[in-house]
C-alpha cells in the first residue's frame, strides 16, 4: 500500500535553525534571535498533531530530551523509514543529524505495541562521506515500487542503487534546481519538489532543468497512471511539494500539508486534489522558515502490518 494510518513524529527540544544543514537547505532562513522560538515551534507542532488525530489518524509522539543537541528531529522521516517487520536507517549528511539515532525511535514505537523483526543500517556510509537521506531524499511509489530522487550532496547515487537493489525498488534519478542569488543549485531533498500519491504526482517540473530527465519522468507518471498536478517554484518555495497522502483508522485518504502550502495552490490544483483526499493543513510558518522543512519533513509514516 501507498499510504499508512500511523505516523511517529519527533516532538522538538530548543527547536532552531540548524547552522550544519544550511549549507545546502536554502528553503532556511537565517534566524532572527528570539527567546519565542522554541515556544512558537512547539505550539505549532502541537497544533499539527492534534489536527492530524482529529482526522482519526494515528500519531505517535517521541519527545526529544535536548541531551545529544539535534535541531533538526523534528524531521524524523530522513533518519529512518519502516517497512513491515522492517526498520530502516539511513546515512545523515550533518553531524548533529546522525545524533537523532539516540532518539530510540523503536524503543518508543514498541512501547506501542509496534515491532520491528529487521533492522537495515545504511549509516556506515557516511565514513565514505555518502548520503541517501531516507524519504527525504526519495519520494517512493511503494505500489509501483520506484524511487525518484534529485541527485544532491544529500542524496547519492550509489547508495540509492543499493537501496534500491536491497529494497526491490527501481531507481529514478534526476537532477531538480533552485535559483540561489542567480546560480542553479541542486535542490536538498526530492520531497520539496514533488509529492507521490496512490493515484497522483504533485510536482514541480519547472525545477527539472533536463528536457531528458523532465520527460522521462512525465513518462513514468503516466505510465504508472498517476494524475499529474504540476506546481511553479515559488509554490515549491512556499512547500507546496511537501505533501504527503495518508489514512486515518477507517481508511478513508487524506493529503496532509502546511497552511502556507495550501494557502499556495490555485482553485484548479485544489480541486484536482480533493480528488484523491480531503485536504488538511496546518500552520507551520516558524518551523518552515528556520527548520526548512515542512509538514511531509515532520512525519515519518509507520508500516508493520
Amino acid at each position: 500500500m501507498q499510504t499508512t494510518d500511523t505516523i511517529m513524529m519527533v516532538r522538538p527540544y530548543e527547536f532552531r535553525m540548524n547552522e550544519e544543514t544550511a549549507v545546502n537547505n536554502y528553503f532556511q532562513e537565517e534566524e532572527v534571535k528570539t527567546d519565542r522560538l522554541d515556544d512558537l515551534a512547539l505550539a505549532e507542532f502541537d497544533n499539527f498533531v492534534k489536527t492530524l488525530e482529529n482526522a482519526g489518524i494515528r500519531v505517535i509522539v517521541v519527545q526529544d530530551s535536548g541531551k545529544f543537541d539535534t535541531p533538526d528531529s523534528i524531521f524524523p522521516n530522513n533518519v529512518i523509514s519502516f517497512r513491515k517487520n522492517h526498520a530502516i536507517l539511513y546515512p545523515m549528511y550533518a553531524e548533529n543529524r546522525q545524533r537523532e539515532r539516540n532518539l530510540n525511535y523503536l524503543g518508543k514505537l514498541e512501547q506501542a505495541g509496534i515491532h520491528f523483526d529487521k533492522l537495515t543500517d545504511y549509516t556506515y556510509f557516511e565514513d565514505q562521506k555518502l548520503y541517501l537521506e531516507g524519504t527525504g531524499s526519495m519520494v517512493l511509489d511503494r505500489v509501483n515500487r520506484i524511487a525518484y530522487c534529485s541527485l544532491s550532496d544529500r542524496a547519492d547515487i550509489q547508495v540509492l542503487n543499493i537501496f534500491c537493489e536491497d529494497q526491490n525498488y527501481s531507481p529514478m534519478a534526476f537532477h531538480a534546481t533552485q535559483d540561489v542569488e542567480g546560480k542553479q543549485l541542486p535542490i536538498y531533498h526530492t520531497n520539496v519538489m514533488m509529492c507521490v500519491g496512490t493515484n497522483f504526482c504533485l510536482i514541480c517540473l519547472d525545477s527539472v532543468k533536463s528536457p531528458e530527465e523532465k520527460a522521462m519522468l512525465v513518462n513514468k507518471f503516466q505510465e504508472t497512471k498517476k494524475d499529474i498536478i504540476e506546481i511553479s517554484e515559488a509554490q515549491m518555495h512556499r512547500f507546496a511539494g511537501n505533501m504527503l497522502e495518508v489514512q486515518n483508522k477507517d481508511g478513508e485518504p487524506f493529503i496532509c500539508m502546511s497552511s502556507q502550502a495550501f494557502e499556495s495552490l490555485d482553485d484548479e490544483q485544489v480541486k484536482t486534489l480533493e480528488k484523491h483526499g480531503q485536504l488538511l493543513h496546518a500552520p507551520l510558518f516558524s518551523i518552515e522558515k528556520y527548520g526548512g522543512g515542512s509538514a511531509r519533513c515532520m512525519m515519518a509514516e509507520v508500516f508493520y502490518q
